[in-house]
C-alpha cells in the first residue's frame, strides 16, 4: 500500500490499496459526457505486434469512456507497412483514427509548416505526439487528452483510468496530471530518473536555492514518465520539444501555463514495465546518453527563461554539486535494494553516474554555445494564426489516408 505524504508544489494523488477499476470506469463515463476524452498513442512501426502493443490493444478493447483514440504511426515508410498498422489497430471497437506520419499527405503539411518557419522538426516522438494534438484540434470532439507509450509491458485498465480521472472529474480542479510509478524488477529500473534528473535537480537548488521552477519539477515522483492528461486548452497553449527531452520540456511548458492547484501526478499502478535503453557511453546520439544530453538542456533553457544566470563557472560548481548528489543517492538506492532483497549492481550504476557527469556537461557545452536555439514546436494557437487552414488540411489528409 502506497503512502497518502503530500509531496509540497503540486497535489499527489496516491493509490491506497487495490482500486475498484469498474467504479473508476462508471464514474468515467459519466464524466465524459460533460469532458470527451481523447486518448492519443505516438506509435512506431517497430512496435507493431509486440507483446506490449497486444497488450495494451486487448485491454483498449473493453475500455467504453473514450471518445477518440487517436494513433500517430512513425517509420511506415511504405504503403503496405500503412496497410499492417491499419489492419493491426482496426481490432479496436472505437474505430481509431490513424496518422501516417510518413506518408506524401503528411509530408506535404510537415513540408508547408518548414515553409512557414514553423518547422515541427525532426522526426520522433515529439513530433508525432504534437501532430497527434493537432488532429485532436482538428476533430473538435474532446474536451481533454490522454497520453501514453505504445510498450508497456504492464499496461492495464486502471492506468488509463487513473490517468484519466484527475482532469476529467468535473470538481476536482486539475488542468494536468502526470503519471508515476515504480519501476522495479528483480533491480531498481529508470537510472536516468534515479540517477541523472533528480540529483541535477538537487544538486541546482543546493547551488541557487529553492527556485519554483527547482521545486516544483523536484516534486514529480517520476519526471520521465510517458503518461499525462491535459485539458484541450492546455493543448493549443503548450510547445512540445521533438527531442528526447519530450516529458521535461512539457512540464516545463505546464509549469509556465498552468497554476501549480490546478496540476497533479496520479500514482498509475502497482510496477511499471516497459523497453529499456542501453546506456551508450561512448556515443553522445544514441540511448540513455542522448536523453540525458537533452534534458540537461531542457532544464537549462527553462532556467534561463526563468532569469536565473547560468555560465561557465556556474557549470563547473555544478558538476561537482551533482557528484556529491549522486553518490549520496547511490547510497540510499543500495540500502533501498538491500532491504528488499534486490540486486544492486553498483559498478554498473556508478558508470552510469559517470556517463551522466559527461552528458550534463555536454549539455552545459550546447547550451553555451549557443543558447537562443531551442527544440520547441510552436503552439498550436501560433500555427491556427499563421495558417488558418491548416487543420482543416490536416483534418482531410488523415481521412483520406484512413479511407486508402
Amino acid at each position: 500500500m502506497s503512502d497518502f505524504f503530500q509531496t509540497g508544489a503540486i497535489s499527489t494523488i496516491h493509490r491506497l490499496g487495490p482500486s475498484n477499476v469498474t467504479r473508476m470506469e462508471a464514474e468515467l463515463e459519466e464524466f465524459a459526457k460533460e469532458t470527451p476524452i481523447a486518448l492519443v498513442l505516438p506509435c512506431h512501426n517497430s512496435e507493431l505486434g509486440t507483446k506490449a502493443l497486444k497488450i495494451i490493444a486487448r485491454e483498449l478493447k473493453t475500455i467504453h469512456y473514450l471518445k477518440q483514440i487517436i494513433i500517430g504511426i512513425d517509420g511506415a515508410t511504405r504503403g503496405r507497412e500503412w496497410k499492417k498498422a491499419r489492419h493491426f489497430f482496426g481490432q479496436l471497437p472505437q474505430k481509431p483514427v490513424l496518422l501516417w506520419n510518413d506518408g506524401p499527405r503528411m509530408q506535404r503539411l510537415f513540408q508547408r509548416l518548414d515553409e512557414a518557419e514553423l518547422s515541427a522538426g525532426s522526426p520522433g516522438k515529439g513530433r508525432n505526439v504534437w501532430i497527434c494534438f493537432g488532429y485532436v484540434l482538428a476533430s473538435e470532439q474532446a474536451r481533454m487528452v490522454a497520453m501514453h507509450d505504445c510498450d508497456i509491458l504492464t499496461y492495464n485498465r486502471e492506468l488509463l483510468a487513473r490517468l484519466c480521472y484527475p482532469v476529467a472529474h468535473p470538481s476536482l480542479g486539475f488542468d494536468f496530471c502526470k503519471g508515476y510509478y515504480a519501476r522495479v524488477t528483480h533491480q531498481l529500473n529508470g537510472r536516468v530518473m534515479r540517477l541523472m534528473v533528480t540529483p541535477l535537480l538537487r544538486a541546482l537548488k543546493s547551488i541557487l536555492g529553492p527556485h519554483p521552477y527547482l521545486v516544483y519539477m523536484d516534486t514529480f515522483r517520476y519526471p520521465l514518465a510517458g503518461e499525462c492528461a491535459l485539458d484541450i486548452d492546455l493543448v493549443r497553449r503548450s510547445r512540445i520539444p521533438y527531442d528526447w527531452a519530450l516529458e521535461i520540456g512539457l512540464l516545463a511548458e505546464v509549469f509556465r501555463n498552468v497554476a501549480p492547484r490546478a496540476i497533479c501526478q496520479s500514482e498509475l499502478c502497482d510496477n511499471y514495465d516497459h523497453k529499456h535503453q542501453d546506456l551508450s557511453p561512448r556515443d553522445v546520439d544514441k540511448g540513455l546518453n542522448k536523453m540525458a544530453i537533452d534534458i540537461a538542456k531542457s532544464i537549462y533553457r527553462r532556467m534561463a527563461a526563468e532569469g536565473i544566470k547560468l555560465d561557465a563557472g556556474l557549470f563547473d560548481t555544478l558538476l561537482s554539486a551533482y557528484m556529491r548528489q549522486a553518490e549520496d543517492t547511490l547510497r540510499f538506492y543500495a540500502a533501498d535494494a538491500a532491504i528488499n532483497g534486490l540486486y544492486f549492481p553498483r559498478h554498473e550504476e556508478e558508470n552510469a553516474v559517470t556517463t551522466f557527469v559527461r552528458s550534463i556537461r555536454a549539455g552545459a557545452k550546447a547550451f553555451l554555445g549557443d543558447p537562443l536555439w531551442s527544440p520547441l514546436i510552436p503552439n498550436w494557437n501560433r500555427v491556427q494564426s499563421a495558417l488558418p487552414t491548416f487543420l482543416d488540411e490536416l483534418r482531410d489528409a488523415v481521412r483520406l489516408d484512413n479511407e486508402m
